[in-house]
Order: structure tokens, then sequence, then C-alpha cells
């Protein structure tokens, strides 16, 4: 019997161990983005060419959009707004974001050119966009007279709701050239899980071992990179890429990595927190 123990604890050493040879792993090379002068940084999205979006907080205090373009820095703000924050850029340069209007809600758009067009469904009291496509499709948010939460998609001329099954509340983040929609939507318990919508049904894809997911960018190839809490709440970015799920954390991330952008060029952009969580700075990572 003892004996026979001992090859059993040499065969789950071998299978363990191969366990471990075959789990996935991928290297992330983090660089921080952060705009001279301003308190904080946060970058949301990025395009093919390595332009980024985002938003920063001035030396004032006081909040605005940007687009970053080879070592320049352009302040993004619509004249309506008292706050901008820029998130998603496509391939031609135009940028979706959000502002807050004088009545204190948010008001999605669209940056094309010079002009700034807004993007509301019907009946929208707020609306937030987040991700735009090479084709110009706009995927975002936005809340009912009801308060109720939905995700949408725009092509330009109409809006689809998009309400994932089971959902309290949903919100589509990220659009991709072949029209896939990456949807984070809360489930009855509370938790967020993420979700890709192929215009016929949603599919799951929450990071193994997260309380809630929050799938972000998606590119071209439907590699989906994202936010993730664990059980203390902390969050943390990952990577869907080819069907297996890549963890990590910017080294500078003391108290939070945010996975938010990606491109068809293994670039992935975010946040990472610091200080307690006060003080926030963009960064982009190639794998």
């Amino acid at each position: 019997m003892k004996n026979c123990r001992s090859v059993l604890m040499v065969v789950l050493l071998f299978v363990f161990a191969a366990i471990a040879a075959a789990a996935p792993t991928l290297t992330f090379k983090f660089t921080t983005i952060e705009v001279k002068g301003a308190q904080d940084t946060r970058v949301f999205g990025t395009n093919n060419a390595g332009t980024m979006v985002g938003a920063l907080v001035d030396s004032a205090g006081v909040d605005h959009g940007f687009m970053l373009k080879g070592g320049k820095v352009t302040i993004i703000d619509d004249a309506k707004g008292t706050f901008t924050e820029c998130a998603g850029i496509n391939s031609a340069g135009d940028i979706v974001g959000y502002y807050v209007n004088s009545s204190g809600a948010e008001q999605a758009f669209l940056h094309h050119g010079k002009t700034f067009s807004d993007i509301s469904p019907a009946g929208a009291t707020s609306s937030e966009a987040f991700g735009i496509n090479d084709k110009g499709s706009v995927a975002g948010y936005f809340v009912d007279s009801t308060g109720t939460q939905h995700g949408f998609v725009w092509n330009g001329k109409k809006y689809k709701q998009l309400d994932a099954p089971g959902a309290t509340s949903s919100l589509a983040w990220g659009i991709n050239n072949n029209g896939l929609v990456s949807v984070q939507w809360v489930d009855s318990s509370g938790n967020t899980n993420g979700a890709i919508y192929n215009g016929k049904k949603y599919i799951k894809i929450n990071v193994p071992g997260a309380v809630s997911s929050f799938p972000h960018g998606i590119d071209t190839a439907g590699d989906v990179v994202y936010s993730w809490t664990d059980s203390t709440g902390v969050y943390h970015g990952a990577l869907r890429t080819g069907g297996k799920y890549y963890k990590f954390d910017d080294p500078k991330g003391t108290n939070g990595t945010y996975g938010d952008g990606i491109n068809d060029h293994n670039l992935v952009v975010g946040v990472y927190h610091t200080s307690g969580g006060s003080v926030a700075e963009g960064f982009k990572a190639s794998y």
C-alpha cells in the first residue's frame, strides 16, 4: 500500500508539472503615458497607427479630452460641455467619447475633423460612446426615462439597442471592423459579466477567477482587453486572445490596473492607479 501511495504521488507530481508547463504565458512590455503638466492622465483607446485618446486633469483641476499622436498632445473639448472624455479612435482619426452638458448629464459625441456631433438614441436621458470602428459604427450606452442602462450600436443612420439576456443593465464598449461588439452587463446578483455580441447572440467571455469582468476594446481578430476585479475588489487587466486569457498588471499600478483599448498590432492601453487610487496614469503595453 505504501508503495502504491508513493507511485500515485509521483504520478500526481508529473500531472501538476504538465499542467503548470501548459499554462498560457504572455509577456507585456509597459510604458507610462503621462501628459506633461497634468495631475493625472488616463488612456482609453488607440488605433492601428498607435494614436491614443483619453482624458486628463490639468493643473487647475479641470478635465479635458485629448489625443496623443507622434508625441504631440491635442486637447479635444466639446464646446457644449464642462467636461470632455475621449474614449475611442479609428484609423481615420474619428473620435468618440462624451461630455457633461449644462444639466449635468453625459452626452455621447462623435468628433470628425473639427466637428462635434451628438449621439443619442431616442428617449435617452444620458449617453456615452466608447468605441468606433473603421466603418464609422459606434458602440456605447444610454439611459432611458426609467433610469435603465442599455448598450447601443449606431451605424451613422440607425441605432440598435443591446441588452444581454437576463441583464439588469448593459453597456457596449468596443466594436471591431467585423461588427463584433464587446458588451458588459450586470446580472441579478450585481456582478458584471462580459460577452461578445455577433449580431445574433451574446457569447459569454468572463475572465477566469474574476468576480466581475469588464470587456473593453476589441480588435479585428476578436481579441478583447479587459478590466476585472478579484475577491478583494482590486482591479486588474486581462487580454483574451486565441480563446485564452492572459492576466496582467502594470508594475507601477500598486492600486489597480485597467485594460481599456487594443489595436491590431499587439498593443493594449489603459490606466493604472497609485497612492491609494488617487493618482491615475496611462500606459501602453506591447505583447
